[in-house]
């Protein structure tokens, strides 16, 4: 049964994140707010939890997971790009933007799109999700809490984990957005918007 943790939307008790971070660390699969909607998340390379993922959401290997940093340095370990690109990324971010970009070799390869050796990246503007980061110490591997036999998001980390129970190991219970991310795949160096959500894709269009 998946432990359910009461996390404060703004104000994070900073023992309740290191126990979510632990669960973590330790291997486990969680499903966490953001200021998109709830995501679910994992270490880097945990090559069982990745599939876990893929499980819940029925995805194939395909499928470009997200790394969720606290910031731009962070990002920047794990990904590629130049001045140019990373002004389109500062005017967007934080914020409910995915960027789909060339991994870097610090990028586990078990995450990256096989075939496009491509990755997702994002930083949110949500207080949990900021301050799980930061305990870590590392991104959280990610993926959108979209399930493939519902039509609406789950709002609630209840209904998180009435839903999914037993597929997880904790839940974070806090408020999240309700739309996905906007995702902006950049690998050409010319954004394309490949899914219209939260953020405003205009400046990419």
């Amino acid at each position: 049964m998946a432990q359910l943790i009461d996390i404060h939307p703004q104000d994070p008790q900073p023992r309740l994140i290191a126990k979510a971070a632990d669960i973590i660390r330790d291997g486990g699969l969680i499903a966490y707010p953001t200021d998109s909607s709830y995501a679910l998340g994992c270490s880097l390379g945990n090559k069982e939890a990745l599939q876990r993922i893929r499980d819940i959401r029925h995805l194939d290997d395909r499928h470009d997971f997200t790394l969720v940093c606290s910031d731009f340095s962070q990002m920047n370990a794990y990904v590629a790009f130049d001045n140019s690109l990373f002004r389109v990324l500062k005017n967007a971010t934080p914020g409910p933007y995915t960027f789909i970009m060339q991994a870097s070799r610090e990028t586990p390869r078990v995450m990256q799109n096989p075939k496009k050796k491509t990755v997702g990246v994002r930083i949110p503007d949500h207080p949990v999700a900021l301050a799980l980061i930061a305990e870590l110490g590392t991104p959280v591997v990610s993926s959108t809490l979209l399930l493939p036999d519902r039509d609406e998001q789950l709002l609630q980390g209840w209904e998180v984990r009435d839903e999914l129970d037993y597929q997880l190991d904790a839940v974070i219970d806090g408020e999240s957005g309700y739309t996905p991310t906007t995702v902006v795949d950049v690998t050409s160096g010319v954004p394309e918007v490949v899914r219209v959500g939260a953020g405003d894709p205009t400046p990419f269009e």
